[in-house]
């Protein structure tokens, strides 16, 4: 999974200049136009030029922390349970397997082509049944590839595991050819986000790439912000044709297919910007909607949450629960005022009825 993400990642530059003069795009729409959802609660504020909201200031990737490093051959560092889990069954399990039978296939090959090479008074052996070589050379494989298979079907299981009813969910929507991020649980708002161009490629006063920002054809104007440490829901769809959401750093791959909602749970252990790409052929400007995952502390993800006119659970609630109580109460005085009503017409009829009594004699 990983593997295909990185080879996504370090595609990218080799296919940027030749699309790029061919194909002019739609513009996709910046988060400040993005349409207002139902049930957002406050309206967002204005980015500044860095991306900046009152509260929040986007996180400053580390060098070499989740993103491709150059002549790399290993997995990138992980920061997610199921990253570590995997990357350790590669690099303590696959890795050590692969190298001892490659050495050992190698060793023997050697043997032969001396030992046996042809000479006079060398015979080679010409026996054709050995019970003690068969029962081997069949135990040893099938150790090996049970060796392989439990701790292989263990990650799959953690890597399909539900997410937990408390886990903070992020709706992903694939578009051509960039991302959008839903937080259904903080009142429904979506971020955009476009990768960001270089300076000599934009008009002056837009925004463009910085280091701040991330590396070249990876960095974007409006990251997806989750929180540190917390279980994630993802759930993942695409508006037009089938995409891929993928984040080596984390160990995170799930595609987005259009008419249909995929779902994954992961937890971000550290901090930290984590760089992606979209890893599904999705059309002609694919190498060019990259994904950029920002944890924070959840207390800056809450700041972040109400700069972009979002609730956290704990107010919604609060504020539902509010809604309610006011409903109730509104109700039980239109039921006492339409009581008091009919016993106020019940203490008129009398009266009238003694005052018509007179006037019918």
């Amino acid at each position: 999974m990983a593997a295909n993400a990185v080879e996504s990642l370090a595609a990218a530059p080799a296919v940027a200049k030749p699309v790029e003069a061919a194909i002019t795009p739609p513009a996709a729409p910046d988060a400040a136009t993005a349409p207002a959802e139902d049930g957002a609660q406050a309206p967002k504020a204005a980015a500044s030029k860095d991306g900046s909201l009152p509260g929040y200031t986007p996180m400053a990737p580390t060098p070499g922390i989740g993103m491709p490093v150059n002549k790399e051959i290993d997995f990138q560092e992980q920061f997610s349970p199921t990253g570590v889990y995997a990357k350790n069954i590669n690099n303590k399990i696959l890795l050590p397997l692969i190298v001892a039978i490659s050495l050992f296939v190698l060793f023997l090959l050697f043997y032969v082509m001396i030992r046996f090479r042809k000479k006079e008074g060398v015979e080679p052996s010409k026996t054709t049944h050995n019970s003690l070589i068969e029962v081997v050379w069949t135990i040893i494989p099938v150790v090996i590839l049970l060796a392989i298979a439990v701790p292989s079907l263990d990650l799959l299981a953690k890597q399909f595991k539900p997410a937990p009813a408390d886990a903070v969910t992020i709706k992903v929507t694939g578009y051509q050819w960039y991302w959008g991020y839903s937080y259904p649980d903080h009142g429904d708002f979506e971020v955009v986000s476009n990768m960001l161009k270089e300076k000599n490629e934009v008009a002056a006063g837009e925004r463009f790439r910085t280091d701040r920002d991330g590396p070249r054809l990876l960095a974007v104007d409006n990251r997806m912000v989750v929180p540190a440490g917390v279980p994630l829901r993802i759930q993942t769809t695409a508006a037009d044709v089938i995409h891929s959401f993928a984040v080596p750093a984390i160990w995170f791959k799930l595609d987005a297919v259009p008419g249909r909602l995929n779902e994954k749970a992961v937890t971000i252990t550290k901090p930290g910007v984590y760089f992606g790409q979209c890893s599904e052929l999705c059309g002609a400007r694919h190498g060019f909607m990259p994904i950029v995952v920002e944890a924070l502390p959840p207390e800056k993800f809450a700041a972040w949450v109400k700069a972009n006119g979002g609730m956290m659970p704990a107010e919604i609630k609060a504020k539902k629960a509010a809604e309610e109580a006011a409903a109730k109460a509104a109700a039980a005085k239109a039921k006492a005022d339409a009581a008091k009503a009919e016993a106020a017409k019940a203490a008129e009829a009398p009266a009238a009825d003694a005052a018509a009594a007179p006037a019918a004699k």
